[in-house]
């Protein structure tokens, strides 16, 4: 209970005072964001400093950082789920030899399955925000995403020994990378979405913590609606009804619109989706593995962001 003086932030009165600044609002964050604008103007500072300036303090998911992000241009850290293959939560697919490769459709090393599915490839765009925007050459990109079925290698039953639809790929000079996939499911409870990391280099890619980007690629949904249209993608098409980009727990900030690819193509050739990846090593990552230790069985994790299950693992098991 607060008592006495009304408390105050930057000169005006808290509109909770009895909680925390971070917690007064999307109105008085909204307030704190356009008072800054104009601050920042005045002294002729970059948007790129209003956006640092606007995320101090607050959480990754609030819209005030959501805003921030749009204004740098800089990707939305996003939760690597309690799939990754990275290493951070057991199964580590980046320690095998042949993981740097650009078709990812069937399993490597000692695993020989293939994922089948409508044709997709995915290029990201890799730019250097630290660097004026300049392209990112020589990161190293890790993609994951889901099968048909909607199940995750290394993960899902049935599919644990299989690691296909995982890869890495290094920046070329134009901090380009791209990945020839098939398209993934939609699973309860979530958007359908490719996950991914961006590296240093490829010499990084055995330790997850080095990770200076986490995202996810949201897909528009007419071209969700084609896909699912045909054979194998049957359990989609009840699963993307119920779910929408506005609702999702990861996109639903802005309904996606720094993380919707871009797609060109049909379902007899294939897709080709694309979108631009900027990345800021200058501010610390914020994505990254739920809290938990993510295992595919037992209790969800604590935090983060999900709210999904994908097919074949157990009731109660962390989401992606």
């Amino acid at each position: 209970m607060t008592h006495g003086r009304q408390r105050t932030f930057e000169g005006r009165p808290l509109a909770r005072p009895d909680e925390e600044v971070v917690d007064q609002g999307l109105g008085f964050d909204l307030d704190t964001l356009v008072s800054r604008r104009r601050m920042l103007g005045v002294l002729g500072l970059s948007a790129a400093g209003l956006g640092l300036a606007a995320c101090g303090g607050g959480s990754a998911g609030s819209s005030v950082a959501a805003s921030a992000t749009a204004a740098s241009g800089e990707i939305p850290d996003e939760t690597a789920g309690p799939y990754p293959g990275d290493g951070s939560n057991g199964p580590d697919v980046l320690a095998l030899s042949g993981i740097v490769r650009s078709d990812i459709r069937s399993s490597f090393g000692d695993a020989s399955g293939t994922a089948e599915g409508v044709p997709m490839t995915l290029e990201l765009t890799v730019t250097d925000l630290a660097n004026g925007g300049a392209p990112f050459a020589g990161v190293a990109v890790y993609v994951w995403h889901c099968d048909r079925d909607g199940g995750y290698s290394l993960y899902s039953e049935g599919i644990t020994a299989e690691n296909y639809l995982r890869g890495v790929q290094i920046a070329d000079a134009d901090g380009t990378v791209t990945f020839t996939s098939v398209f993934p499911a939609c699973y309860t409870g979530r958007w359908p979405h490719v996950h991914f990391e961006v590296y240093p280099d490829q010499a990084s890619i055995t330790d997850s913590t080095t990770a200076i980007a986490t995202s996810q690629v949201a897909v528009p949904e007419d071209v969700c609606t084609a896909v699912y249209a045909t054979a194998g993608y049957e359990s989609s098409v009840r699963t993307l009804a119920q779910v929408s980009l506005a609702e999702d727990n990861v996109f639903g900030d802005d309904d996606g619109a720094s993380q919707l690819g871009t797609v060109t193509g049909d379902v007899t050739s294939g897709y080709a989706v694309s979108l631009t990846v900027g990345v800021d090593t200058r501010t610390t990552p914020t994505g990254g593995q739920l809290s938990g230790d993510g295992a595919p069985s037992g209790a969800p994790p604590s935090g983060g962001r999900g709210g999904a299950r994908p097919p074949g693992t157990a009731p109660g098991s962390p989401t992606t």
